[in-house]
């Protein structure tokens, strides 16, 4: 990991100021990218949700929690990874915490190697979670491309339909159906039924 992180971004939220400067120190001497916020509201207002990333954030704050800043992330769809920052052990709230998928927990006073090691490991997660999202997105996008009429003719070849079973379905004829699917192949860029079920059935997560 020798250039660790130039595109990802560590953002901190914590009304703390000294908290936020240990924080940015620690993190910048190990090569991350660190944005620092005193509270929820600003970050939630400058967080761009195609930014790589990870959030740290502080559990207890003035106006909105950590936990309520995590129901707003949720509500956005975003994939970004959450640790939050606790001093107080709360094992009931970090178990329905981590249902709501929260990634960890950062208890203070915390140290450098549990902080690279967390931040570290959740970057991972940030990086996949942006990949499954480009899939999703690259999926629908095939997906949008199909007529009304070519939807209906992919979900009977999906279903194993046979051409004129699909013709007699639809009430077109044969050659109709098998201009439509040709058209299916080429607007899904293949080449054979195999890979056309495959790109059809696949259905990415964007984020868990």
């Amino acid at each position: 990991m020798n250039m660790p992180h130039q595109a990802s971004t560590v953002y901190i939220v914590d009304d703390d100021e000294a908290v936020r400067d240990s924080l940015r120190w620690l993190l910048e001497a190990n090569g991350y990218r660190v944005r620092a916020y005193a509270n929820a509201e600003i970050f939630l207002a400058e967080y761009d949700a195609d930014q790589v990333g990870v959030l740290i954030a502080d559990v207890r704050m003035p106006g909105m929690s950590g936990l309520e800043l995590q129901e707003q992330l949720l509500a956005r769809k975003a994939p970004l990874p959450v640790v939050f920052i606790t001093g107080h052990g709360d094992v009931p709230m970090a178990v329905s915490t981590m249902k709501k998928g929260a990634v960890d927990f950062l208890e203070k006073p915390f140290n450098e190697s549990d902080l690279r090691e967390i931040v570290a490991r959740m970057l991972e997660q940030a990086n996949q979670r942006v990949t499954q999202a480009n899939a999703q997105r690259t999926h629908d996008a095939m997906l949008a491309r199909l007529t009304a009429r070519e939807q209906q003719v992919l979900e009977r070849i999906v279903a194993g339909r046979l051409n004129k079973q699909i013709a007699d379905d639809l009430g077109i004829s044969i050659k109709t159906v098998e201009a439509h699917r040709a058209n299916i192949m080429e607007k899904l860029e293949v080449t054979t039924v195999a890979d056309l079920m495959k790109v059809a059935l696949t259905k990415p997560e964007a984020h868990a």
